[in-house]
């Protein structure tokens, strides 16, 4: 039988963990110390594996329902969740630091040793008033020429 929100929201710490079932996987992994954890069991290439969806009450019951559904979509389309996951997180961190402003603080660091420091001052004023603002937060490889 599914969960309620009333049995996640009840549910108190014991001596040991325990677990507080839901279905097609999902469950609540409540502490010894009182912490209430959304977890997915799932199987991917005949290995047993467990994926977390976030603290309870931050991430609520339906919450956790549609992450567990959203990474089911993934799974029965061939491709492991968690790995998604941690490609997509690597994909965020790349994205930033190869984001236009990172770039141009690269360039501009080396870029100032043979300037005048009235130069860098202003060359690099001028990158924080027009550059920065416009195209800053894009990741370099999609800045077209035309825009630039």
């Amino acid at each position: 039988m599914p969960l309620s929100d009333t049995a996640v929201r009840s549910a108190k710490s014991r001596d040991r963990a325990y677990k507080l079932t839901d279905e097609r996987g999902l469950h609540l992994h409540v502490t010894a110390q009182g912490s209430k954890l959304w977890r997915w069991a799932y199987r991917f290439d005949g290995k047993q594996k467990l994926m977390a969806l976030g603290q309870y009450p931050d991430v609520s019951l339906a919450q956790a329902r549609e992450g567990r559904e959203a990474a089911r979509k993934l799974l029965t389309s061939g491709t492991d969740p968690m790995a998604q996951r941690k490609a997509d997180k690597v994909a965020r961190r790349l994205a930033v630091e190869h984001s236009s402003s990172a770039i141009a603080r690269i360039w501009w660091e080396s870029w100032k040793s043979a300037r005048s420091a009235s130069h860098v001052d202003y060359v690099w004023r001028r990158l924080e008033a027009d550059v920065i603002p416009a195209i800053g937060a894009r990741p370099i490889a999609e800045i077209e020429a035309p825009e630039c």
